[in-house]
């Protein structure tokens, strides 16, 4: 008979491959590794720490095998994008340290609700911007405002940073595979100072970690690929499908 511990373990990795590839096409893959996590045992800070290092590999590897399709918007490079996301990320890691986790967290539910909308609204009820009435995409201060803003609390928490940034990035303008491809890139930029701080915190489970990065970097080489072949229209209705099943299960839930 499995002992539990490998039972576990192997829930883990099966989660983990599942949350790297979900990273990769819509985002919002530490709401499966965290609770999964939590099931071996961890309390849920030491499980989103270790959620958090796990899926950094993966980040960067689905970010390098995208980074041909990643753009940046009407008004913003890529690198102005990048340069704003690692200066919010810093920003974000030093409130980490300063401010009570706990109610950052109670704003998740309504975070990705709100991305959730906003993609929604950005993909299928926006009018482009040459259409009569169509609003015309975010200008340079609000697209480097609404990054920056992503930036600090994806360093601070990060829980569904991709979702806003495909919100942010719908409502810029983006091609939703473009979108999915550059949020990618800018997650890891978000995500490194975070880790950097994690690894010197004491609270990495390095077992569970290795095992999570190991399935979630399997899972963004899978997703990174799945993303050149997935149909664009389809790919739309999935990231809004997802948003809307974390919206409901967070508000249920809670972490």
């Amino acid at each position: 008979m499995m002992s539990p511990l490998l039972f576990h373990f192997g829930v883990l990795l099966v989660g983990a491959v599942w949350a790297g590839a979900q990273n990769q096409l819509a985002g919002g893959g530490s709401f499966i590794t965290l609770p999964v996590l939590m099931l071996t045992g961890m309390d849920a800070r030491a499980a989103n720490i270790t959620s958090t290092v796990a899926l950094f590999p993966g980040q960067v590897t689905g970010g390098w095998l995208g980074r041909a399709h990643a753009s940046g918007t009407a008004s913003l490079s890529l690198r102005a994008l990048t340069v704003i996301s690692l200066i919010g990320g810093v920003l974000g890691a030093v409130l980490l340290l300063l401010t009570p986790s706990q109610v950052f967290a109670r704003m998740v539910p309504w975070l990705v609700l709100f991305a959730t909308a906003a993609f929604a609204w950005g993909s299928f009820f926006r009018k482009a911007p040459h259409e009569g009435g169509g609003a015309r995409p975010l200008g340079p201060v609000s697209a480097g405002a609404v990054q920056m803003g992503i930036a600090i609390y994806g360093g601070y928490f990060g829980g569904g940073i991709g979702f806003l940034m495909m919100a942010a990035l719908a409502l810029s303008g983006v091609p939703v595979r473009a979108a999915a491809s550059t949020k990618n890139m800018l997650a890891g930029v978000m995500n490194f100072t975070a880790v950097l701080i994690f690894l010197v915190s004491g609270e990495v489970r390095w077992l569970a970690m290795t095992v999570a990065m190991v399935g979630a970097l399997a899972g963004s080489w899978l997703g990174a690929h799945m993303l050149r072949r997935v149909n664009e229209r389809a790919l739309r209705f999935v990231v809004v499908g997802i948003g809307i099943a974390l919206t409901i299960g967070l508000f249920h839930g809670g972490f």
